[in-house]
């Protein structure tokens, strides 16, 4: 099986774990607001805990207030962005009768990755994880790991041969990165390139960055 983003990508699902990384998942939030995306955000209880200490972003529980806070931080409404419960089962995400166009996981823990691949759809993140498997849209997993096990190797492979994208944050270096910015830049660009959303973050192989 195959996904593809031939289909225009009007709606993803963002989903946010409790592996470090939230640099990734704050400006891929940006980006993707930026380029018109609507975006439906799920979170962990891990996930509020990582972002409030690597970035100092707090992500309140109340998903309603989550919703009204993160769209002031980012100068939309709720009709771009919204937040949703780990146990909302009537959000859309829940349901291949209504889902996004592709859903990313970034930043993906290994427990997330076993779970999604073990079908277990315990919460709403791992049920939007499911559907999307499910209804062969694009899923696109950010893992954060090292050294990987087995394990988890083993449970990346089991989805990479369903056809889910896995992005590890690898930044590269012939950008010639001078800050931990431009290599955060680097791979988002990445994962925006899988669904073919347009940015400006860095310039394409063999061209001259004139951004």
């Amino acid at each position: 099986m195959i996904f593809s983003a031939a289909r225009p990508i009007k709606t993803v699902t963002l989903a946010l774990t409790g592996a470090s990384g939230m640099p990734y998942a704050k400006r891929l939030l940006a980006c993707l607001l930026q380029a018109n995306i609507k975006v439906w955000l799920l979170y962990s209880q891990a996930a509020q805990i990582v972002a409030q200490q690597e970035i100092n972003w707090h992500l309140p529980t109340n998903a309603k207030q989550c919703t009204a806070a993160l769209c002031s931080e980012f100068g939309v409404d709720p009709s771009q962005l919204t937040a949703f419960g780990r146990d909302e089962w009537f959000a859309p995400p829940a349901s291949g009768s209504n889902p996004a166009d592709a859903m990313i996981i970034c930043p993906a823990s290994m427990g997330c990755v076993a779970a999604i691949a073990a079908g277990t759809s315990d919460h709403l993140l791992e049920r939007a994880a499911d559907v999307c498997i499910k209804e062969q849209r694009p899923l696109i997993i950010v893992p954060r790991e090292t050294p990987l096990s087995a394990i988890h190797l083993e449970n990346m492979l089991k989805l990479a041969r369903l056809g889910v994208c896995i992005l590890p944050p690898v930044s590269a270096f012939y950008q010639h990165p001078q800050s931990v910015a431009d290599m955060v830049d680097f791979v988002v660009a990445r994962i925006l390139d899988q669904l073919q959303i347009p940015h400006r973050l860095i310039a394409r192989w063999g061209e001259e960055n004139n951004y």
